[in-house]
């Protein structure tokens, strides 16, 4: 039998609402820390001098870990769960990044960009099914379809404001990340590796730190500018969007489950939204504040009710 997906609420339950809540606010920084490097440096730039440092800091405390991890019989970090948590990597990070700050730098705004990354649980309730062992209830795709509304929405008062500066074809580009992040999730899902997630975002890192190093050299983009914005920016994605919200999606992916994680993505929209909209003037109207509402309404309807797993 498959079990129902829906946010159960766990022993310390109140702390996984705290958890998400932080959550959201981290993964929403890192759009608004997209729009204010990639005004100073190009993305791949950007990227580097993001992923560097992240690597510098989580790898020796990973190493650390799994020194004592390997003092236990049959614990520590196995080939296997490198070779898989490197494709992880490569998928999470280096590909899901290039897309989100490719779009920014296209000119799409920060709130439309995590909107289209929202469509994620619509992705993932038809994929986690078959893959994972999970269904979706009537309720779950009523608020799904509603999300999926909100995207359109949205994403269509951000094109009409845009007044033809964006070409049509940048609003696709987000569907790219939103696809890679989703199939790291279930790649780490399907492994059922005990992978501690500081060492596994450790790993995460490392692997994203060579490869966008080498886009940056070989695309000539390596040096950083002196400005002192981008090395705000630069700091701010680092400890809010890499250590906050990528150790807070593994996290959370552990505690409350693959499609509960994916709809707080509903939730990230409308706080990057309103935040781009204080911090750079980007569009708010009353067409995107009707999407950003069906959002909300849809994340409610799609994990408000609590299922019980169904017997084997």
């Amino acid at each position: 039998m498959s079990r129902p997906i829906g946010i159960s609420v766990p022993s310390g339950g109140l702390a996984s609402a705290g958890l998400a809540v932080l959550f959201v606010v981290c993964w929403s920084s890192g759009f608004v820390g997209a729009k204010l490097g990639t005004g100073e440096a190009a993305p791949t730039t950007l990227l580097m001098w993001r992923a560097l440092p992240a690597a510098v800091l989580l790898v020796p405390l990973a190493w650390w870990l799994e020194r004592r991890r390997r003092a236990r019989p049959g614990a520590g970090l196995s080939w296997r769960a490198v070779r898989v948590h490197v494709v992880v990597g490569v998928l999470s990070q280096t590909c899901y990044l290039l897309t989100v700050y490719g779009a920014i730098d296209l000119g799409v705004s920060s709130g439309t960009t995590a909107l289209v990354d929202g469509v994620q649980p619509l992705v993932a309730a038809v994929l986690v099914g078959p893959l994972l062992g999970a269904a979706v209830s009537g309720r779950q795709w009523v608020g799904l379809a509603l999300g999926l509304a909100g995207v359109l929405l949205v994403s269509w008062a951000d094109f009409t404001a845009g007044a033809g500066d964006v070409p049509v074809w940048a609003y696709a580009v987000p569907l790219g990340g939103m696809l890679s992040l989703l199939a790291s999730t279930i790649v780490e899902r399907r492994a059922a590796l005990a992978t501690p997630p500081l060492t596994a975002l450790a790993v995460h890192a490392a692997t994203s730190a060579v490869l966008l190093t080498a886009a940056a050299v070989l695309t000539g983009t390596a040096v950083p500018p002196a400005s002192r914005d981008f090395w705000v920016a630069t700091a701010w994605l680092v400890v809010l969007a890499t250590l906050g919200g990528y150790g807070l999606y593994w996290l959370l992916v552990e505690r409350i489950g693959v499609v509960p994680v994916n709809s707080l993505m509903f939730l990230v929209a409308p706080v990057t939204s309103v935040w781009g909209a204080v911090m750079f003037g980007e569009p708010l109207t009353a067409v995107t504040v009707a999407g950003l509402a069906l959002t909300l309404v849809a994340a409610a309807t799609a994990t408000g009710r609590r299922q019980e797993p169904v017997p084997a």
